[in-house]
């Protein structure tokens, strides 16, 4: 199959989305597809067999573009639409498959031209719109509006979790399946990370978070609920995993004015191939997210690390967390604080969380089930374009 496939993100970079998009282009061009792949102009080359890469040109002032939404991200999606309708006309996909805000895009090629998308639906781009700019408030029913028509016009919807999949439902999407993120500890190769407890004095059990530091992630939740939890425990240690310079120097500015910079300790950035050494050296792994309803893909490799997982009772965790696999705890800072020490007192607890959390990741969220599930989308898309060229 020929496929245009739009990746309105940096690519290839280790973070979130431009990882999901790594994984599908391994099984497409294990299928033998041609795909032709539309995305910015920043990311580290990446080559798979039948796979092109096109990138937009880069815009003014459009340098190191940011996870979520920007006036850099929107200079760039507008040079992106250029570009994907180049490569329609030189490419002539026979579908579209559009990850995220693309779809727009997408659509107006399938009113226009007739070719069939699909959506990967790796958020609500509406809920995300008013979340990130409360300013945007008012017009959340409009942004509703256009995503729910994005979701009825696609061949297939394929969100990343079931709150996605019932936000597509709900919009009449002919077609929905969930294509699960998964641990990514199978594919970690890089060097192993030095001993952080020898390098930085870390004390009692290490408690960790990996994983950007936008707003939405929640860090302020964790230092006010640590600096709570280290009155009755301060004999533990907190680490920090990611986030660039200007999050970095905030949050450590954070720290010290809550008292706790002794026993916090911001890493920075580190490669995707460290991940597997980085959790390894952790008691409790910690997602303090407080908005959204898509599961965060770190998730899936915390579990698969076997060790306790802690994270916000939210939606965004509860549709692949429960509290036989994980510790949830309300996202106020006293409730959260109380979780992080009853868990820093509780060997016995983390050591029942963590191998529960392994048996899950190793049953449900393996590559080979992302492969089959992927294969089968695939499978059904080749059926109905038959059906139409006959």
């Amino acid at each position: 199959m020929r496929i245009l496939l739009i990746a309105p993100q940096p690519f290839y970079q280790e973070r979130g989305t431009p990882i999901a998009v790594d994984l599908m282009l391994r099984v497409l061009s294990e299928r033998g597809d041609e795909v032709h792949v539309a995305t910015f102009h920043e990311g580290t080359a990446v080559a798979y067999p039948g796979v092109t890469l096109h990138r937009i040109k880069p815009p003014p002032l459009a340098h190191g573009v940011p996870p979520g939404f920007s006036v850099k991200k929107l200079l760039c999606d507008a040079a992106l639409f250029f570009l994907v309708n180049r490569l329609v006309r030189d490419v002539r996909p026979q579908v579209v498959h559009a990850v995220e805000e693309s779809v727009f895009f997408a659509r107006r090629l399938a009113r226009r031209r007739g070719i069939p998308y699909i959506y990967d639906m790796d958020s609500s781009l509406a809920r995300q719109l008013v979340e990130s700019k409360p300013a945007l408030r008012g017009l959340g029913k409009f942004f509703q509006g256009l995503e729910a028509a994005a979701c009825r016009e696609a061949v297939q919807v394929v969100p990343v979790c079931e709150a996605l999949a019932e936000i597509a439902r709900g919009a009449g999407a002919r077609r929905v399946t969930v294509l699960n993120d998964i641990s990514l500890l199978d594919r970690m190769t890089g060097a192993a990370e030095p001993d952080l407890r020898a390098a930085f004095g870390l004390r009692g059990p290490v408690f960790m978070y990996v994983g950007n530091l936008e707003k939405y992630q929640g860090i302020d939740l964790l230092l006010e609920g640590w600096a709570r939890a280290s009155a009755a425990q301060p004999e533990m240690s907190l680490v920090v995993v990611g986030g660039v310079a200007a999050h970095l120097a905030a949050y450590r500015q954070r720290a010290a004015a809550l008292g706790v910079a002794a026993n916090v300790q911001f890493l920075g950035p580190r490669p995707v191939g460290a991940l597997a050494s980085l959790l390894a050296q952790a008691d409790v792994l910690v997602s303090p997210r407080t908005t959204g309803n898509n599961t965060p893909m770190k998730i899936y490799s915390y579990l698969d690390a076997g060790k306790a997982v802690l994270a916000t009772d939210l939606p965004t965790h509860r549709q692949v967390l429960t509290p036989e696999i994980a510790r949830l705890a309300p996202a106020e800072p006293a409730a959260f604080g109380l979780a992080i020490a009853e868990l820093a007192g509780d060997a016995a607890a983390r050591a029942q969380l963590g191998a529960a959390a392994k048996k899950e990741a190793q049953a449900k969220y393996s590559f080979a089930a992302y492969r089959a599930t992927l294969r089968g989308i695939y499978a059904e898309l080749d059926t109905m374009l038959k059906g139409t060229t006959r």
